[in-house]
């Protein structure tokens, strides 16, 4: 920002000066800054700013003198092969018939001597014009360049458009390529036929991810092209989930303490790929040579990629194999033949090429040579030199510069082709060649479209940058030991096919002893079935694997969270897959239900084989009695309850779960309401044995004893019917007991009613048990109610248990708590009753006979 406010205060001064002066009715040039170039006139003139020196001393600053020119030096033949493209661009566009047709371009170039001074210097006198006076009759016409192509520094470009682009002066540049000048508001005139370094930057997080490396140290210069360059890595590795190990500015100059501080980063860091952005990594690579530092692969930006100052055998065991970005390589016919066919002259407007033959040729011109010193002739054969001039197998710099110029010459070829009323501007006007504005060229450019002969097209998007292309290439050994840089693929994000990266792998070189990729990451991949937990105070790149939770499940690798399977679903033994959960109940292939139904099966068969018995003996006196019919009765109501066990065994259904209870309840109420009819039949007939208590039996006949059974378990059945009527059992399928599980049970509906149902049986027991109880010490010809009093003692402690021993029960378990108590309390009653009854019948018949019943009566008497 100081830079542009010191050159606009510096603009400001020179044009007061200039326009107050008394002396002349004209605008008079207030100096001339001695700059290297080449000139041609024109009907357009298109500028260009290259680096084809660079200044290494600068001239004393103290101003107690007029500061002098800074001289440039050191000679780049590959970037006067750039500005020598420009010139053969712009000659093969006037001699194409159909492109600007009667227009004759021009061109006016400087040397930026590598320098933002003097970039800037060169782009105010490309601007300006170096006449030395303007009067008002000669300002009419085109200005002194339609436009810019450059500068090529990112740095130089951030300068330079911030003092032309209010302007709208024309740049298109060839290799600046900070994302910073994709800000139309900063930068609205600003072009490039480079892309963006935030597509730069895409590129190579291809390259990342494709290897799956995201461990990754970064390393950047300290200047606008890096800073810039290392802000969008940092976003792009966020959006791609990678993490950045180290990151560190290398420094301009040679500070060996940074130097060596890097060196050690490097050499300890775990991370095993390195990203650098920069083109001065000479003194690190050296630092880096004698740590002896192997094993990390290097990722290059474009701005390194092909520098040959590091492709020496010396340095191949540490970039061997270094994977790098690259502009778009072209092909220009005729251009070898044209670089060869130039010629020094003596116009000063065109130093630069008498600069470069005598830095070709190691000699010097007449007027400026010693004695000493080898004179150049200007016949000269450049087709006998060998250097980057004159190589054009790998145009790449040289290629951008030939699009920016038929960019322009196209722009201005679609502005001459408007015509009046059809045009873009306000009422559909054209652009007047007499007075050409800035503004009017840069729409045209924005619009820009065309295809190079190469097969490339070449336009602009919203922000002037250029479509997105890049090559790939790979640091390889070559057959005398230094490095040779070849091409292993393309990135191109506007693919006709989707597919951005596009690599030969076999066709790569590995610097590594398995001849593979290396892995580059902080913590392996968390495989399926485990999530990842971040470390504290690292990266989100460096996790633990944690495994999934029961219940939940991760199918994916790097899952940082794991999914609870659904209500239906459980997780498998590697938590990788939901299945369905295993649903429980008590089945007749369980070997709980199994062992059950065999009791039920036994308990059923045991009445019926105690029915046979006492119908075999029906007649006899043990078994008429005290009412056989009862005894009949009770036999059937236990026979019921003994299969009613068979209900509550297998897959619940609706019909299962209504009958069960139901069954059950009036089961028990007719077997205990048999039971209690049996008693009181007992107390009847020992009250009627006694004088006051004659009357006890019309009471308890036959009639009423089957009244009083059938109206007490009819009452069981009008509590069933009112609970099936209004909360009616369903299946039901619960998860609550064990989490892995389904325990598919029957759900009762109704407390209250299965409360009821119970409480009634249990009210009923208790009735029993008290009169049996009472009725104990009777003589023993009628004292049956000693074994009920016994049977009834049993099924109440059954039940007693029963009721915590179900609620604490989980799953199928409390079914068979509840069968088991059915099964108990029905043995309980049937050995408990009948089991004497069979043993005379069937042991000692001699006393199942009325006499020997008598007689044991008197002789207890």
């Amino acid at each position: 920002m100081w830079i542009t406010v010191n050159i606009c205060l510096y603009l400001c001064f020179s044009c007061i000066s200039t326009a107050f002066n008394p002396n002349s009715d004209s605008c008079q040039l207030q100096g001339n800054f001695k700059l290297n170039g080449m000139y041609q006139d024109g009907d357009f003139v298109i500028g260009g700013l290259f680096e084809v020196q660079s200044v290494n001393v600068f001239p004393d600053l103290s101003f107690r003198m007029e500061p002098e020119q800074p001289q440039c030096e050191e000679f780049y033949m590959i970037c006067f092969q750039e500005a020598q493209t420009m010139i053969f661009a712009i000659n093969e566009i006037n001699n194409n018939p159909n492109l600007l047709p009667n227009v004759m371009l021009g061109y006016k170039i400087y040397d930026n001597c590598s320098r933002l001074r003097v970039a800037l210097r060169a782009a105010t006198a490309l601007v300006s014009g170096k006449d030395n006076s303007l009067s008002h009759t000669n300002c009419t016409g085109p200005p002194p360049v339609i436009g810019i192509i450059g500068d090529p520094g990112s740095t130089n470009s951030i300068a330079i458009s911030s003092v032309l682009g209010p302007f709208r002066v024309p740049m298109v540049s060839y290799f600046a390529s900070c994302a910073c000048l994709s800000d139309k508001k900063k930068h609205p005139s600003f072009f490039r036929t480079i892309p963006s370094d935030a597509f730069q930057v895409r590129a190579m997080m291809q390259i990342l991810r494709h290897f799956g490396w995201t461990w990754v140290g970064l390393l950047y210069s300290d200047d606008d092209y890096g800073t810039y360059a290392a802000q969008s890595f940092y976003q792009e590795m966020q959006l791609f989930g990678g993490c950045v190990a180290f990151s560190e500015i290398l420094p301009y100059v040679n500070n060996q303490r940074d130097i060596q501080r890097i060196g050690e980063v490097i050499q300890t860091s775990t991370a095993n790929v390195v990203v650098a952005f920069s083109n001065y990594l000479k003194p690190l690579m050296d630092e880096l040579l004698l740590r002896n530092v192997t094993g990390k692969q290097w990722i290059a930006s474009e701005a390194w990629t092909t520098t040959p100052i590091l492709h020496t055998p010396h340095y191949l065991p540490l970039l061997g194999g270094t994977l790098g970005i690259t502009i778009r390589r072209g092909e220009i016919q005729g251009l070898h033949e044209f670089l060869l066919s130039i010629r020094p002259d003596n116009n000063p407007k065109n130093n630069m090429v008498r600069i470069f033959w005598e830095n070709m040729f190691g000699c010097k011109f007449k007027s400026e040579a010693n004695k000493e010193e080898k004179a150049c002739t200007g016949q000269e054969d450049l087709s006998s030199t060998n250097t980057a001039y004159t190589d054009v197998s790998e145009l790449r710099g040289p290629y951008n510069v030939y699009k920016a110029v038929y960019a322009l010459a196209h722009a201005l070829h679609d502005l001459m082709q408007c015509e009046e009323g059809r045009g873009p501007f306000s009422e559909n006007t054209c652009a007047d060649m007499t007075y050409l504005h800035y503004w009017q060229l840069v729409h045209y450019v924005q619009k820009v479209k065309f295809t190079t002969s190469f097969g490339d097209r070449v336009s602009f998007d919203k922000n002037g940058d250029a479509l997105a292309i890049y090559d790939v290439m790979n640091w390889q050994p070559s057959s005398d030991g230094s490095i040779i840089v070849r091409t292993v693929g393309v990135v191109d994000e506007g693919a006709a096919t989707g597919k951005v990266l596009t690599l030969n792998e076999d066709a790569l070189y590995w610097n590594f002893d398995t001849r593979k990729p290396p892995r580059s990451v902080c913590s392996e991949s968390c495989p399926a079935g485990t999530r990842r937990a971040r470390r504290k105070g690292l990266p989100v790149c460096c996790f633990d694997c944690l495994p999934c939770a029961d219940g939940e499940i991760s199918n994916t690798t790097d899952s940082t969270e794991c999914t609870v399977c659904p209500n239906e679903f459980w997780s498998n033994p590697e938590k990788n897959n939901c299945v369905p959960k295993e649903v429980e109940y008590l089945s007749y292939e369980d070997p709980l239900g199994i062992s059950l139904t065999t009791a039920s099966l036994i308990g059923t068969s045991f009445c019926a084989f105690v029915i046979v018995i006492f119908t075999h003996h029906r007649n006899t006196p043990i078994v008429r009695a005290n009412n056989s019919e009862l005894s009949f009765l009770l036999l059937l109501s236990l026979k019921l309850c003994f299969l009613c066990v068979l209900l509550f065994i297998g897959r619940p259904q609706l019909w299962t779960c209504q009958l069960r209870h139901a069954v059950f309840g009036i089961s028990f109420v007719l077997c205990i309401s048999s039971i209690l009819v049996k008693t009181m039949v007992v107390i009847a007939v020992f009250k009627s044995s006694r004088p006051e208590g004659k009357s006890a039996m019309k009471w308890f006949g036959a009639a009423q004893q089957r009244g009083t059974v059938l109206v007490l378990t009819a009452l069981q059945v009008a509590i069933c019917v009112v609970w099936l009527s209004n909360a009616s059992p369903t299946p039901h399928k619960n998860s609550q007991y064990i989490s892995s599980k389904i325990v598919y049970e029957c759900a009762i509906g109704s407390v209250a009613g299965f409360a009821v149902l119970l409480g009634y049986i249990g009210f009923l027991a208790a009735v029993s048990f008290l009169l049996a109880f009472l009725a104990r010490n009777l003589p023993d010809s009628f004292n049956e109610t000693k074994f009920i009093t016994f049977s009834m003692l049993i099924f109440c402690a059954v039940w007693i248990a029963f009721v915590p021993a179900y609620v604490s029960s989980p799953g199928k378990y409390a079914v068979a708590v509840e069968i088991f108590a059915i099964l108990a309390s029905s043995f309980g009653l049937l050995v408990a009753i009948f089991a004497p009854k069979c043993y005379i019948i069937i042991l000692h018949p001699e006393r199942n006979t009325k006499k020997a019943l008598m007689g044991r009566e008197t002789q207890q008497k």
